[in-house]
């Protein structure tokens, strides 16, 4: 089997995204991920559900904005994203890729609500 590159990745993680399929999500992930948030460090396949989850929840149907830079297994990744009812605009990722998946992530964002 060949081993995915990071570009590869981050590209299906998208896709993945896109779906909203938490286990199609979680699946771009190592085993035993890491996913670091300000309120806490989520770990494995499951954790790594729970801190998109809430990403997903904060932001649904959003139109994404990204500005990735990849530097070797690391990417980091600024973004902004708007809905009807809320924006983001600084959110920062950074994504450590190991063996074909993501083993770490870490997310900032400040969700702000859109007023009408």
């Amino acid at each position: 089997m060949t081993t995915r590159t990071p570009e590869q990745i981050f590209h299906d993680h998208g896709q993945a995204l896109g779906s909203g399929d938490l286990d199609r999500i979680s699946a771009n992930y190592a085993e035993d991920a890491v996913f670091v948030t300000p309120s806490g460090v989520l770990r494995g396949r499951e954790g790594v559900k729970r801190g998109i989850g809430a990403l997903l929840g904060d932001l649904p149907n959003a139109a994404w904005e990204l500005k990735p830079q990849l530097a070797d297994d690391v990417l980091f990744l600024e973004w902004s994203a708007a809905t009807a009812h809320a924006r983001v605009g600084d959110g920062v990722d950074t994504f450590v890729f190991r063996d074909g998946l993501i083993q770490a992530q870490t997310v900032r964002y400040t969700l702000v609500a859109e007023e009408g």
